[in-house]
């Protein structure tokens, strides 16, 4: 009960405020159109995400365990993006910088729930990837549809079980000294490190989270392409090898451009300026949804001749509807 109520344990009068203040950048000016690149970003994001989850709906031959990963990964992008750059946007734009207390916790657990959520799509990839390359004659028995499915579902009960549990902490925490966040969003770092009474939990949960949603997936999935590197010595033909290792990257791509920027971060996190990490943070965490859709559909060829099919079809519909 202690543990919940640090008011009790500490002897302190707890504060929870009414709002939080949303900093942001600092000393910018004409800041506004970065805001507006952030719209436009989404606005093709979105698009561009519903074309491959229509695809794979419509479309009855792209079934199987990789485009389950690849619908939660698409999935995860539109609602990713429009948990945060809506948000994001009324915040900078129509200057709502006050956000209430429990807005600011929720903005918070969608924010991180989804942009964690990413990284762990990449995961159930990886090790479709891992099947399909070193046992291709048993595929469609070691990696069921519904096994991969079952991956999905377990791996959103993880993240969002995680989350509950950093946002939870951020409750037992007293605000008597200051309200302002310095990011650009309800970020968990910049909450808790306001809080004016025992922080330990928080900051412990902060340092776990991390290394359970990022550097473990991270490490995994560069395990699952040492197997397959392996894999592909042990194939005879030069021709067989690329096109082998043609079926990894697109996903060699996705997972360059979601880790390697937010690595730099957390790399960097404490030298480079706050500015340069809310922009980076912030592309971050809208340029993968915007391009996933894109190297999926240039790289598959499944689902190239599927949106090929499907544009010839409602090309043919418009010109019967005119007849």
């Amino acid at each position: 009960m202690e543990f919940f109520n640090p008011a009790l344990e500490e002897n302190i009068t707890f504060v929870r405020p009414a709002y939080f203040y949303i900093g942001g950048f600092i000393g910018i000016t004409n800041i506004n159109y970065y805001f507006i690149f952030l719209f436009f970003v989404y606005i093709f994001s979105v698009v561009g995400n519903t074309t491959v989850l229509t695809v794979i709906i419509v479309d009855h031959t792209l079934k199987g365990p990789k485009y389950v990963a690849v619908f939660s990964l698409a999935l995860t992008d539109i609602l990713g993006s429009t948990a945060l750059v809506p948000k994001v946007l009324d915040i900078f734009l129509f200057n709502h910088r006050y956000i209430s207390y429990n807005e600011c916790l929720t903005f918070m657990f969608f924010c991180f729930t989804l942009l964690s959520m990413q990284s762990l799509n990449l995961v159930a990839l990886s090790y479709d990837r891992l099947i399909a390359i070193m046992y291709p004659l048993h595929y469609q028995m070691k990696l069921t549809q519904t096994f991969m499915v079952n991956i999905i579902i377990i791996l959103w009960l993880i993240v969002i079980i995680l989350t509950l549990l950093a946002v939870g902490l951020i409750t037992r925490l007293s605000f008597c000294r200051s309200v302002v966040i310095n990011s650009y969003f309800c970020d968990h770092g910049p909450v808790y490190r306001i809080g004016c009474n025992d922080v330990t939990p928080s900051q412990a949960v902060g340092g776990l989270l991390p290394s359970l949603l990022l550097w473990i997936p991270l490490a995994f999935i560069l395990a699952t392409y040492c197997c397959i590197a392996y894999a592909l010595s042990k194939i005879s033909t030069l021709q067989e090898r690329r096109k082998a290792l043609k079926t990894c990257i697109g996903h060699l791509s996705l997972v360059s451009i979601y880790f390697v920027p937010i690595t730099f971060v957390y790399a960097f996190g404490s030298t480079i300026h706050p500015n340069a990490r809310i922009i980076n943070l912030s592309l971050t965490a809208v340029i993968p949804p915007l391009l996933n859709p894109i190297i999926y559909v240039f790289h598959t060829q499944e689902m190239k001749q599927s949106l090929k099919k499907l544009m010839k079809i409602k090309g043919k519909s418009k010109v019967l509807g005119n007849i």
